[in-house]
């Protein structure tokens, strides 16, 4: 009971302390560096505290920018924490390497063995150790052929596609700038997939910045950076992710500034992924910046409610026969807005427990088993700004709403209001039925699934809630 509650006391101090350090360092450096720092074991005898996080770069990064930062702050809040200690969380797995050590010392940089019948890669696939993918890393369901293009995406697809031809592309490198979730990462895997179908005999690296950089450090402390330069240029393709991570460290940074030249100046070809455009990468030296956006910049914009829709029926083919209303998935591309990654894990929850509990799939099922997603995706819309929006649309009195009156003219508004009600926000179905002139829950109920009948068979009802659904979202 006691270790419960001491640890629950540090637990209210580092949110405190992490508080302040939100403050003082900004949104954006806080969720990098901060946030993922979890609390370890602090040992009274010696008065030292244990945070951890999650990979060894990001655990140097935080002990050379915030140690003292975290050390004052925690002094200051505790004062028997004479020492805090800053490692990687026990147990985690280290980034898979270029194998730079006594094994690769001894070979040329370029030793690739010979091209193996179905060996695509013309590389042993020790030589890569892939984390439960590809031999390079590479996720086989991440192809130009499961991916879905649409306004939103087009530029990106379509450069991305060029890049993977065998002819030469036009532009070098290629720069793909999306928000989290929005399909880079599954361009730069197509990429790789694309071009190693055209180019049988190509060698290809992908990783992300946070590992190049763990990588290079790991050579200049084995003094092995000659053969980490060889082997690093002697790829056709590199595809580097998560670019914005590759800061801090000036030897890094200057290291792939030189072989982006390099392998440019040969012909070949790399792609970078990052969550901002180049300029707005922070720390990156001038000179890297310039040479990551002298190519193509694509952006990819948050996808639309018509590229959700594609999204999800694309997905729905891998399903079959799993029956989904076409309700539900009206639902889920228009709730689920923020990114496509929790679109399609949101159906993939909903669907996988449906098959395991027997279920059919509802929009009653989806509403409970995905409460989590649509609850951090919902636009905060109130059950007032649907009357209103609605009376305006149909161009009644607002005061129908909870009027007693039974003319048609306002009953179907005030139906189409339950419904809107019932799907935009999480209210139940007693608190919207109060909200309309203290109506009883059942009726409520009738009106839900009266409106959702009459979509399916009057077209005109079916444009009236599109359109209602369009403004409310906006």
């Amino acid at each position: 009971m006691k270790e419960e509650q001491e640890a629950l006391d540090l637990a209210a101090d580092w949110a405190d302390i992490s508080q302040g350090l939100r403050k003082d360092l900004g949104q954006q450096l806080h969720a990098q560096w901060i946030k993922p720092i979890q609390l370890g074991s602090f040992a009274k005898d010696t008065g030292t505290l244990d945070l951890f996080l999650p990979t060894e770069f990001s655990a140097n990064w935080v002990a050379d920018r915030f140690a003292d930062r975290l050390s004052l702050a925690w002094k200051i809040a505790r004062p028997d924490v004479r020492h805090v200690r800053i490692s990687v969380m026990p147990g985690r797995r280290v980034p898979a390497g270029l194998r730079l050590g006594r094994e690769a010392a001894g070979r040329p940089a370029n030793d690739m063995p010979p091209a193996q019948p179905g060996d695509a890669l013309g590389m042993g696939a020790g030589d890569f150790p892939a984390l439960g993918q590809g031999s390079i890393g590479l996720d086989p369901s991440l192809t130009f052929t499961s991916f879905v293009s649409g306004a939103a995406n087009v530029l990106a697809s379509n450069a991305a596609q060029r890049m993977a031809a065998t002819e030469t592309p036009q532009f070098a490198p290629l720069y793909l700038k999306a928000a989290t979730g929005q399909g880079k990462t599954h361009l730069l895997h197509a990429i790789g997939h694309a071009y190693l179908a055209n180019h049988q005999r190509a060698r290809i690296f992908y990783c992300s910045a946070e590992r190049f950089m763990v990588e290079f450090v790991q050579a200049l402390r084995q003094n092995q950076t000659i053969e980490f330069k060889a082997r690093l240029r002697g790829f056709d393709l590199l595809l580097v992710d998560d670019i914005q991570f590759i800061i801090g460290k000036a030897s890094a940074q200057e290291e792939l500034l030189y072989t982006i030249d390099a392998l440019l100046a040969e012909g070949k070809r790399l792609v970078f992924a990052a969550d901002r455009a180049p300029q707005a990468l922070d720390g990156v030296e001038q000179r890297l910046l310039s040479r990551l956006s002298m190519g193509l910049v694509a952006d990819i914009q948050p996808a639309d409610i018509e590229l959700r829709r594609s999204i999800l029926e694309h997905r729905l083919q891998r399903f079959s026969p799993t029956h989904v209303p076409a309700d539900v998935v009206e639902f889920l591309a228009r709730t689920i807005n923020r990114n496509v990654r929790e679109l399609v894990g949101g159906l993939n929850k909903l669907i996988a427990y449906a098959q395991l509990t027997g279920q059919a799939v509802s929009l009653q099922l989806a509403e409970e088993q995905l409460t989590d997603i649509l609850s951090a995706n919902r636009r905060r819309i109130t059950i007032d700004e649907i009357q209103r929006t609605v009376c305006q649309f149909y161009r009644v009195d607002r005061t129908e709403m909870a009027s007693k009156r039974r003319a048609r003219a306002v009953v179907r508004p005030r139906q189409v209001a339950m419904y809107l009600a019932k799907v935009l926000t999480p209210r139940s179905y007693p608190e919207i039925g109060r909200k309309f002139g203290g109506r009883d829950h059942s009726t409520v109920i009738h009106a839900v699934r009266l409106i959702e009948d009459l979509r399916t068979r009057d077209a005109d009802m079916d444009g009236d809630v599109r359109s209602l659904l369009r403004q409310l979202e906006s």
